[in-house]
């Protein structure tokens, strides 16, 4: 069988970037270490690297071969810490990935409140608008957003609620214009969108008794990020299809409107990927626990003019 040790010690030299730096961190003699990556690939048959004066960079192989030692790293480190923690009050540290805007509208007032439930767990969250992949950046949890879950190999999701989107608008520039009684009544409107590659946009709305309604089109004003949006269509610049929670105070203040009701795009699903075995530690099963009872009907408001 082959030494898992150096099946670690191969996992934390590429998550180091090289042989120095994993020298200096894990406090092992730099040739002592090449050694070892050489008699694993001797015993593999396999080259697992590229080596330069400059960098370091995986072979093919070398990224299959990588997956699992992380894989066998992640699962003993999670046995540890589950037998360690089976009778006691949840601990360490949980490492979470979560996009922006699910951050700053509803994690960054509930994340205390877990805290003070649970004082002997740290969190280190990571707010980033970009796929986080649990394995490879080695995070207990990534929290998604999307219409659908992908499936995967490696990774388990669980769903913890929906986001509902809604076609918004100020009130001052519906009042300037005729209302919209039907989807095909956007034909022509002012609109805010999210960044596309070409400066076109679509919008799917499903309707009811299963009608749907695709609008293609220009948007006026375009941006990657939907508090920025929120703020154009505050602003009048045009209409919108926002995720209701970026929107929700503005829709209770009356500063945005709901239009077209009945008539909404596909919900997002709130869900959260994680290694499989991840949630046996206490800490990580207790946050997952957390964050399906705050998403729990998350999209279940209305707002009608």
């Amino acid at each position: 069988m082959q030494n898992l040790n150096d099946m670690v010690l191969f996992a934390d030299v590429i998550e180091h970037g090289g042989f120095t730096a994993a020298s200096r961190v894990l406090g092992i003699p730099k040739s002592r270490i090449s050694r070892r990556i050489a008699s694993l690939e001797k015993q593999l048959g396999l080259q697992l690297m590229y080596r330069s004066t400059r960098k370091l960079s995986l072979t093919p192989d070398g990224e299959l071969f990588l997956r699992h030692c992380m894989d066998m790293r992640n699962a003993a480190q999670t046995a540890y810490e589950a037998v360690a923690q089976v009778q006691s009050e949840p601990r360490g540290t949980v490492r979470m990935s979560c996009p922006v805007t699910l951050a700053l509208s509803t994690l960054a007032t509930e994340l205390p409140v877990f805290q003070a439930r649970y004082p002997l767990v740290q969190l280190d969250i990571r707010v980033l608008n970009r796929p986080v992949d649990p394995i490879e950046e080695r995070v207990d949890l990534a929290l998604r957003v999307r219409t659908q879950i992908e499936d995967s190999s490696t990774l388990v999701a669980k769903t913890l609620g929906t986001s509902r989107s809604v076609v918004v608008a100020s009130p001052a520039l519906m009042e300037q214009q005729e209302a919209l009684l039907e989807p095909a009544d956007l034909a022509g409107r002012d609109t805010v969108a999210m960044a596309t590659s070409d400066g076109r946009s679509s919008w799917l709305l499903k309707g009811p008794a299963g009608q749907s309604h695709t609008h293609w089109h220009t948007p006026r004003y375009i941006a990657d990020d939907l508090h920025m949006l929120v703020c154009a269509a505050v602003n009048g610049n045009g209409i919108a299809v926002l995720p209701e929670y970026v929107c929700r105070k503005e829709l209770q203040s009356g500063s945005l409107v709901q239009l077209l009701p009945g008539w909404e795009p596909l919900p997002g699903i709130v869900h959260a990927v994680f290694p499989a075995g991840r949630t046996q530690v206490p800490a990580v099963r207790k946050m997952v626990d957390f964050l399906a009872q705050i998403f729990d009907g998350y999209g279940s408001r209305e707002y009608t003019r």
